[in-house]
């Protein structure tokens, strides 16, 4: 199957299917953050998840486990750990990234600091392990440890190679496979060992994979294609941390936008990037970006082709097309 755009899909005609469960998953997650012993923690954990966002990860999840014999409580449960995951993720970039804003909103180490903000995403992750404490299953308790454990290598090579113009491509895409991509495959595996079909997991991990580094991918291209108001962040606000993602990869191929990235420093003002960005907007790397992202996208597709079943597969097809097609 060949990926075309201008096939748009509706995110939401695929919400309301799942509509209970992300309501029941929504609720969740603001009842089990809450703490009598650290109203500050419970406080920071609300103010991300009353952020709301789409819930990408369970989607995959409970899609995933209806390809086979649904266990509905193991689902909803892996659906919520990795959600948790996902969130505690999210706080401890922001400090990595010093980042003022997160979904539109003043994010959790803006409004407290920096160690509430790690705090928070520990005790997030904690209460990861506790959503899933009761499911039987070694294999389960087996992907959530590996996954979080290349989730903090992410962080951890996010935080060396920042400012580092002579990193390798190879170690970009390492980096956003440990960051992005390896929670939307264990989501996948995960869903597919709720459904009873651990002789599939292996190949919709796969699938979770490709569809997890084409969206890095994507949404390191609408960090210089977008508004702040759109994105929920600074414009350009990757490549001003130190973040040099495939964009800039790309654009360095040119000596002169290579000199151009190479100078960015902690110092470098928003108004200094202004042209940087606006080089690298025009250089055509935004387009071969683009090229390499939808080839991850139609290597997702060819996993799903492997399955046979068209209507089984229907959803995980329209939230891929909803990925290559995505705006926000």
């Amino acid at each position: 199957m060949v990926l075309k755009k201008g096939n748009t899909f509706d995110l939401l005609s695929l919400y309301s299917s799942l509509k209970k469960d992300l309501k029941k998953i929504d609720q969740a997650l603001l009842d089990i953050v809450i703490s009598e012993e650290s109203p500050i923690i419970e406080a920071a954990a609300h103010q991300l998840l009353g952020a709301g966002g789409k819930r990408i990860r369970p989607i995959f999840v409970l899609i995933c486990a209806r390809l086979g014999d649904i266990d509905k409580e193991a689902a909803m449960k892996l659906a919520l750990s990795v959600e948790l995951i996902h969130s505690a993720s999210i706080l401890h970039d922001d400090v990595v990234d010093d980042s003022d804003v997160r979904r539109g909103r003043t994010s959790v180490k803006a409004m407290w600091d920096n160690h509430v903000a790690m705090y928070a995403g520990d005790y997030l992750f904690a209460k990861s392990l506790t959503s899933v404490a009761t499911l039987n299953n070694p294999l389960i308790h087996d992907v959530l440890s590996q996954t979080t454990y290349e989730l903090s290598l992410g962080e951890i090579e996010q935080i060396r190679y920042q400012y580092d113009s002579t990193q390798s491509l190879r170690v970009y895409l390492r980096r956003i496979k440990r960051k992005t991509a390896v929670l939307i495959a264990a989501s996948c595996q995960l869903g597919a060992i709720a459904g009873g079909m651990e002789d599939k997991a292996k190949r919709l991990y796969l699938f979770g994979y490709y569809v997890g580094m084409s969206f890095q991918i994507r949404d390191d291209i609408l960090d210089y294609t977008m508004t702040e108001a759109e994105i929920g962040k600074p414009v350009g606000g990757d490549l001003q941390q130190g973040n040099i993602t495939l964009p800039a990869f790309i654009a360095m191929e040119d000596p002169v936008l290579k000199r151009q990235i190479e100078k960015i420093n902690e110092k470098t003002t928003s108004s200094e990037m202004v042209d940087v960005l606006e080089a690298i907007r025009t250089s055509g790397a935004l387009e071969k970006a683009q090229n390499i992202s939808e080839k991850y996208l139609q290597k997702a597709v060819a996993v799903l082709d492997e399955f046979n079943d068209p209507k089984a597969t229907k959803p995980l097809r329209q939230i891929t097309n909803y990925l290559l097609d995505r705006a926000d």
